[in-house]
């Protein structure tokens, strides 16, 4: 078969039955994983569909490994290869703290344009985890990828240019919050109404399309007003403008209730559930973090800014196993761009051990099936990493918390994964 490009023809994504995947292994423990994953990958494919589809996998290079061979931490190869082919994945790679180099991770998000970090989470049978009810847990986090203070306008303290800025806020427009102006860095929070409503936009769809309850739009915006309530205000808008009758927002119940009385705003509120409509409602972040942990039953689709994003989703993962088995995507969905990715770090220290969960990379692997439509592969790597997992093949993360389980390495679990897909049905 001649390997070709996957296509997108600005609503759907199209693959052949060869598609051309990039990948790059990652930092760290990046080789380990993407080892593992990658025969888990194809044998899903193979079973699956029987040999009649394979993917032709293509290396590009970021990160430590690419600095290594071509003096360029993120080479422009890197980025065509990803532009060209549409669709890929990656391992960690190594952000410095503080200093050194940009996020390599937030600087391929922004110049492809990936503006919606999607990370579902699930919970799989089998999984330790630090709280009574995990099973209740099943959440699709969308989170705006290219706004908000990750933005990386930042102005260190000292520099000339911080001066000009710190000037221009405090002498021309007259601020006078900056508490200590002599010693302060600056930064800048932008949000916009587009980035805004392209995130939400996307969110809100998979409801509808899934027949999913609830959106929830989580915010700060009872503090930072402008930013993060605009924000909110814009969601609302959006949902009731381009949705209809599809969706009954908090807005409209607030609406009715100023005008016919908080009984009459809960009939209708609940007439809209009844009648299938997907409920977009709205919570500040700090109450999102508690309630995620008291009555996680209650949210479904949660669209919120990046930096809110950053900390619900990882919270989110820890209640389900952590994020070494935690998927996500990277997603330009108006261009059909997309790379996965997994969402834990390099853990240096770990490299070249052959011990730490390549869950997360799996998963995202499956993930990125069912955006190319290849959803029996996706659904067998679901299916057999929770076997797996149940028969007790862990690796460490989940032996040292969880009696009577057999500990394997990271090429083990994928070979027990493997194993179980070959002996499935099909």
């Amino acid at each position: 078969m001649k390997p070709e490009k996957i296509t997108h023809n600005g609503n759907t994504v199209k693959t052949p039955d060869n598609p051309i995947i990039p990948f790059i292994e990652g930092d760290g423990v990046g080789p380990d994983i993407w080892k593992a994953s990658v025969r888990v990958f194809d044998a899903a494919v193979e079973k699956a569909y029987g040999g009649a589809r394979k993917v032709c996998w293509r290396e590009v290079l970021a990160g430590e490994k690419a600095f290594r061979l071509t003096g360029n931490w993120l080479p422009d190869e890197t980025i065509n290869g990803f532009r060209e082919y549409l669709v890929g994945i990656k391992g960690p790679l190594t952000t410095q703290v503080g200093e050194g180099m940009r996020s390599l991770n937030v600087a391929l998000r922004q110049i492809l344009d990936l503006y919606a970090c999607y990370r579902p989470v699930r919970y799989f049978k089998g999984v330790p985890s630090p709280v009574k009810r995990p099973e209740l847990v099943d959440m699709h986090i969308f989170r705006e990828n290219t706004e908000d203070i990750y933005a990386g306008i930042e102005f260190m303290h000292g520099l000339p240019e911080t001066e000009k800025v710190k000037s221009f806020l405090i002498n021309e427009m007259g601020i006078k919050k900056i508490r200590f102006p002599e010693t302060s860095s600056i930064a800048i929070k932008p949000v916009s109404v587009e980035g805004t409503e392209r995130l939400v936009r996307q969110a809100i769809r998979m409801a509808v399309e899934k027949k999913l309850p609830s959106v929830t739009i989580v915010h700060k915006g009872n503090i930072m007003k402008y930013t993060e309530g605009a924000f909110m205000k814009w969601s609302y808008a959006l949902a009731t403008r381009e949705f209809g009758d599809s969706v009954f927002t908090w807005e409209q119940h607030r609406q009715i209730a100023v005008q016919q009385g908080a009984e009459a705003a809960d009939r209708a509120q609940q007439e809209a559930v009844d009648a299938g409509r997907v409920i977009v409602k709205d919570v500040i972040a700090d109450a999102f973090l508690q309630q995620i942990l008291t009555r996680p039953a209650e949210y479904s689709v949660i669209a919120t800014l990046n930096l809110n994003g950053d900390y619900i989703s990882d919270a989110l993962a820890a209640i389900v196993g952590g994020i070494g088995i935690a998927p996500g995507a990277n997603i330009n969905y108006d261009t059909g761009h997309a790379v996965f990715e997994a969402t834990h770090g390099t853990a240096p220290k770990y490299a070249g051990q052959d011990k730490v969960n390549p869950g997360s990379v799996i998963l995202s692997g499956a993930l990125m099936f069912e955006y190319m439509g290849w959803s029996e592969a996706a659904a067998l790597i679901y299916e057999n990493i929770e076997k797996t997992i149940l028969g007790g093949m862990v690796t460490y993360d989940f032996h040292r918390l969880t009696d009577n389980a057999t500990l394997v390495k990271t090429s083990g679990f994928a070979d027990a994964i493997t194993a179980n897909i070959y002996k499935g049905k099909g």
